[in-house]
Formats: structure tokens, sequence, C-alpha cells
């Protein structure tokens, strides 16, 4: 996440996948404020065997692109609400990513849904992931 003050936001990402034992780091690292941090993340993550990046920001939300730039590694990026114009800056900056840079993006806020991404794209490779979530894609059925 781009700053602690997202935290409560990726909190809902951290329980999600922790709900369905799938392994997980959280870390706080900045496009403008720390982007040496944020290179040296993005570059080694392949190489520390990390298969998806959930990056959130708020405003200007630079993170996920910029770390979608520096890695061939799937990258979902949640736009954090913001006072100034109530996520939608957030928003476009993520969602409004150049040709060759693509990263997926969630609604404003939606840190659940970039942790059931993550689990989908997991879930192509990981027979037990993929049979935990279809159970809860039936659970979610049988709730109408």
């Amino acid at each position: 996440m781009g700053s602690k003050s997202d935290e409560p936001i990726v909190e809902q990402a951290s329980q999600t996948l922790k709900q369905f034992g799938i392994p997980y780091e959280v870390k706080i690292m900045s496009a403008h404020r720390t982007p040496k941090q944020v290179q040296a993340y993005a570059r080694n993550a392949k190489r520390r065997n990390i298969e998806v990046i959930i990056a959130a920001a708020g405003k200007a939300a630079h993170l996920p692109g910029v770390v979608a730039s520096l890695t061939t590694i799937p990258v979902i990026g949640i736009p954090i609400k913001t006072s100034d114009l109530a996520g939608l800056d957030s928003l476009l900056s993520i969602a409004q990513m150049p040709t060759g840079v693509p990263v997926a993006t969630v609604a404003i806020n939606g840190a659940k849904n970039a942790a059931l991404l993550a689990m989908q794209i997991l879930s192509l490779k990981y027979p037990q992931i993929k049979k935990k979530f279809a159970q809860y894609k039936k659970s979610l059925a049988q709730h109408k």
C-alpha cells in the first residue's frame, strides 16, 4: 500500500487471503516517497516466488502502475477513496494504464475483490485454491 492510512482498507484483502489460507505479506511503500524501495520490491518479487501483487493507493495512485512496469507478475490495483475526489482520482490513475503496462483494477476500496481476483489467478495453478474458490462461489449462490 502507498500509505499507512490505506491500511484499514487493505486489511479487508488480508483477512480474505487469511480466511482462505493463502500466504501474503503486507508492505507500505510509496511510488513517490520511497521509489527505490518500490523498484527493489517489484524487481525481486518473482525471485521471491511472489505470484500476484495487490497494490493499493490513493490520490495520484501510481503505485500499482509503477509496480506493473517493473515486473511481469500480475498486478491488481485497489483505488483508495480520497477526500478530494472520493476516489475517482485513484480509480482513473490505476485503470487508465498505457498499453503494455496492464493493471487489473477493482472498485474504489474494493480490497476484498482484489483478494478474490488474486485467488482466481492463483487457482489456475493450484488445485486446492481452485476448490476453495469454487466452494466460495457456491456459497454466494446459496445466499441469494
